[in-house]
């Protein structure tokens, strides 16, 4: 799935910055912060995608340690990374994309989480042990994962349409849905998308490539009706579009809320698309590090982790969680509908380096 030089080149990458890391910490300038299970220095303020945790659980924990939570919300990583990097964000936690914590890491940007204050690492299924993007764990705990691809509403479109990115991309089809199709505010996700389509790797570093993708996107923009990652499956549900490129669990806990959640699909398309992986990350200069800590370790505990999937029914990547998840998100999971071109033909983003800024600039010139 993954292309073996990129995945190498950013093993080194992680790796020479682990090293770096070890090297402060042994010159006394970087080290975990020095937190006990259960311990809270100040109040919680988290920095997540939209409606990617109940508000339940953020008042049942606020409640337990006796603090305040706030809950900011951004819609891509690009968004987030800038306002971390700087510093002073004022955010105790954060939850980036996989490829995002490469960048993060690299960047001095996350610190070095303290295991022993999170016991219930030890539920974190074996499957989410040795990422790519963090081997040893040291920065950041998997939160959630899911998969991108299109939804559609079958009463305008019909059911006997190709499961395939042509519904956006390929004129002949999808002119006929113009002003009814949404695309993601994202350039790694949208770009990605119209790189699959063409048969090539969402991690591409081969500038024709991304050249080509970026001409598809542009000609799609014609019929595009917004690139919006907030609000992409309500705009599905209420009728505004047709076609929407999103993410499995907003769209099908959206379908959900529906009068006839069966008028709507979601599939990956069968050329492939993204499996992503969420994590918790604790930025390095957090005002609340013990706090962040302690949230984690929390929403680790099978009961609180079963209640987050069944909030937002994305997939856990905690093995314990698995007993009280919903019929309703096991059947949706399971389904061989939801990924015609079988799991080999999802990749997950990876940082490509240097090469990230020719994403965000061909993003902008296709949509601008």
């Amino acid at each position: 799935m993954r292309p073996f030089q990129m995945r190498r080149l950013l093993a080194v990458l992680v790796a020479m910055t682990l090293l770096a890391a070890a090297c402060a910490e042994d010159d006394g300038e970087a080290a975990a912060a020095d937190c006990e299970a259960g311990q809270t220095d100040g109040d919680l303020n988290l920095y997540n995608w939209a409606e990617y945790i109940d508000p339940d659980l953020v008042d049942a924990f606020a409640a337990e340690y006796g603090v305040e939570m706030t809950v900011d919300v951004y819609d891509s990583n690009e968004a987030m990374q800038p306002i971390i990097s700087a510093g002073n964000s004022g955010y105790d936690l954060i939850v980036p994309s996989d490829y995002m914590v490469a960048i993060l890491i690299a960047g001095e940007d996350i610190q070095l989480l303290n295991k022993d204050a999170i016991p219930n690492l030890s539920n974190i299924s074996p499957d989410f042990s040795d990422l790519v993007y963090d081997p040893a764990g040291d920065y950041s705990v998997p939160y959630q994962w899911g998969t991108t691809g299109l939804a559609v509403d079958t009463a305008v479109v019909g059911t006997d349409f190709p499961r395939s990115w042509s519904i956006v991309f390929d004129a002949s089809f999808a002119d006929q849905f113009a002003g009814q199709i949404s695309l993601l505010n994202d350039p790694r996700e949208t770009l990605g998308a119209a790189l699959k389509y063409l048969g090539y790797s969402l991690n591409t570093t081969d500038e024709g490539e991304l050249e080509e993708a970026k001409q598809l996107v542009s000609e799609a923009r014609g019929r595009v009706a917004a690139f919006d990652t907030d609000q992409a499956d309500e705009l599905l549900t209420t009728g505004e579009t047709a076609i929407a490129h999103g993410y499995s669990g907003d769209m099908f806990t959206q379908f959900l809320e529906t009068d006839d959640p069966s008028q709507y699909v979601y599939f990956v398309p069968e050329e492939g698309g993204t499996r992503w992986i969420d994590n918790m990350a604790i930025p390095h200069d957090a005002p609340n590090p013990c706090t962040a800590h302690t949230f984690i370790n929390w929403i680790l505990d099978a009961e609180n982790g079963a209640a987050l999937s069944n909030y937002n029914y994305y997939s856990t990547p905690n093995a314990a969680a698995l007993d009280g998840l919903e019929q309703e998100l096991l059947d949706f999971v399971a389904d061989p509908a939801v990924i015609p071109g079988g799991v080999g033909s999802l990749e997950e983003i990876q940082d490509t380096g240097d090469f990230e800024i020719n994403y965000t600039d061909a993003f902008i010139e296709a949509v601008g």
